[in-house]
């Protein structure tokens, strides 16, 4: 049927409507790929905003955000979310201190200073600490990390938060290293030839010149890792406990608020009851978390961000 159709067209002109027919079967699978994330993406929302507002119907909102007692399955049941909040935080902080320096160091030399021999053996070997399983390195800081810790501070709990960050900080570091790498390798060699030109060393070139430019996509890989370590669970709950401790000592048990919404949704607790509901009401502060920090890396990008030609 087609081929009698096209058969009083030439073959120049079969072959680019044929063409244009393939062009536009491609971009209806696109948009519906694009429209299906969309659709999962508000989906999620209006669960979240739907159980959420169920929950806080029965919980004053503001005793939620500012309570510093939370113990929503045990009698007498107090719904403050700041223990699990500040919980997370400390993991966030601390990974960040480990993996952010040692990450964008990493990236410097690997961009700046390594041979194409060393960075193409130090490099996936670097990313292959992205590749273990989260449980993996909870057990590392159970059984390796803690014990270590212990030996030089005494008072370390057998949970605590600063195992929790070191493992998150090591889970994180391939990103950081990653994305800085290549956002440095982006920079023209241009711009460090002028450097190097003006009379400037390799350090400085890179301290007053690389970094600069490149500071978009190393903003952007600190975010992520950010990111990355605030969703992480497993890991944590392995080597921070699961004690809802509103503290800033690392050497504490603390939870996290990914590691709480594990807690209940193991199944002991009855669905539609306000002690499941909290689950969803933790799991919209934390979406709002991720979403006013990304909002805040999206302004910093667009702050610094470089374009080349």
């Amino acid at each position: 049927m087609l081929d009698s159709k096209l058969s009083g067209f030439s073959s120049a002109q079969i072959n680019k409507k044929r063409f244009r027919v393939g062009e536009e079967i491609v971009r209806g699978l696109l948009f519906l790929a694009a429209f299906l994330s969309v659709i999962t993406t508000f989906s999620i929302v209006a669960v979240l905003a739907q159980e959420a507002a169920t929950f806080f119907s029965e919980v004053s909102f503001w005793d939620f955000l500012s309570g510093t007692k939370w113990t929503p399955l045990l009698e007498p049941r107090s719904f403050g979310v700041l223990p699990l909040v500040g919980g997370t935080l400390l993991i966030v902080v601390g990974a960040a201190l480990i993996a952010i320096p040692i990450g964008l160091a990493s990236a410097i030399y690997l961009a700046e200073y390594s041979s194409d021999q060393v960075r193409s053996v130090v490099k996936p070997i670097l990313e292959v600490l992205a590749g273990i399983p989260t449980v993996v390195y909870g057990y590392f800081a159970l059984t390796f990390i803690t014990p270590l810790l212990e030996i030089v501070l005494p008072s370390t709990k057998i949970f605590n938060a600063a195992s929790g960050s070191i493992v998150v900080g090591i889970m994180v570091l391939p990103m950081v290293a990653s994305l800085c790498d290549d956002a440095l390798r982006a920079v023209p060699s241009s711009l460090r030839q002028a450097g190097y030109a003006l009379g400037a060393t390799q350090f400085e070139v890179i301290l007053r010149v690389a970094l600069p430019a490149a500071l978009s996509g190393i903003m952007a890989s600190f975010v992520l890792a950010a990111s990355r370590a605030i969703g992480e669970t497993m890991a944590v709950t392995l080597a921070a406990g699961a004690t809802p401790n509103l503290t800033f000592n690392p050497l504490e048990s603390i939870q996290t608020m990914t590691a709480y919404i594990v807690q209940v949704s193991l199944g002991d607790t009855p669905a539609g009851t306000v002690e499941y509901q909290t689950i969803f009401a933790v799991a919209s502060l934390l979406f709002a978390m991720t979403l006013s920090l990304n909002i805040f890396a999206q302004k910093i990008l667009n702050r610094f961000r470089e374009v080349y030609d």
